[in-house]
């Protein structure tokens, strides 16, 4: 069974954020650079909110906020987390149940990555793909046998 950590052993652990004043198009022009759908937003070193597309669609513009409005009024101020030890199958349990695509992994009280829905769809499907690879592999091997 995968973990949160075999995720960021593969993707790796850089994260990306942002200070409360940061205007939305300077959040919006680092999603778009490093080709991310969320930043954090961190004050003093602690996660503070959380600002993503949806953020962006939800309460930006349309809400009357403009491009040069702070992230702090329109980020997610609701931040959940998991961490290096839980399940892939916990996280997607998680993030189906809260509605989010993104969680940052604390360890030990430390931030040392994010993963998103991506992160954990691709995990389970190669999860599944080595099950079935090992069950086929089984399979045929009781078949030479007989």
């Amino acid at each position: 069974m995968a973990t949160v950590a075999s995720i960021l052993k593969k993707k790796g652990s850089q994260v990306f954020s942002v200070s409360p004043e940061t205007p939305i198009i300077d959040c919006l022009k680092l999603m778009c650079e490093k080709q991310i759908g969320s930043v954090l937003v961190q004050q003093d070193g602690k996660v503070v909110g959380i600002f993503s597309e949806r953020d962006y669609a939800w309460r930006g513009i349309l809400k009357g906020n403009h491009e040069h409005t702070p992230v702090q009024r329109v980020m997610t101020e609701k931040v959940f987390y998991v961490k290096p030890e839980q399940s892939v199958e916990a996280c997607m349990a998680q993030m189906s149940d809260k509605h989010i695509r993104h969680l940052p992994v604390i360890d030990d009280g430390k931030l040392v990555g994010v993963i998103s829905i991506g992160d954990v769809v691709k995990s389970m499907l190669q999860d599944k793909e080595s099950l079935i690879k090992g069950l086929e592999n089984f399979i045929l091997g009781s078949e030479i046998k007989l």
